[in-house]
């Protein structure tokens, strides 16, 4: 039986949430049709660390927030006619 052979794949990582690139089993990179050869751009382990600290990074924003803050365009304010 002939050995399998492992395509890597460079994961970009993220500075931001201190994510470093390196490179990883094509079959950790999650489907991505969006993208020219089908898969993603960041390991699957690493795309949900990612992902939990952008969720993160938003829900503390938003505590952050005055409450006048939360709506930019204005649609849940009543009008004075």
């Amino acid at each position: 039986m002939p050995a399998r052979t492992v395509t890597l794949r460079r994961c970009i990582g993220s500075t931001r949430f201190g994510i470093q690139p390196h490179d990883a089993p094509s079959d950790a990179f999650p489907k991505q049709p969006s993208q020219k050869d089908g898969l993603g751009r960041m390991c699957e382990t690493h795309w949900n660390a990612y992902t939990s600290g952008l969720a993160r990074d938003a829900k503390a924003r938003k505590a952050v927030e005055p409450a006048g803050a939360a709506d930019p365009t204005g649609a849940g304010a009543t009008a004075d006619v």
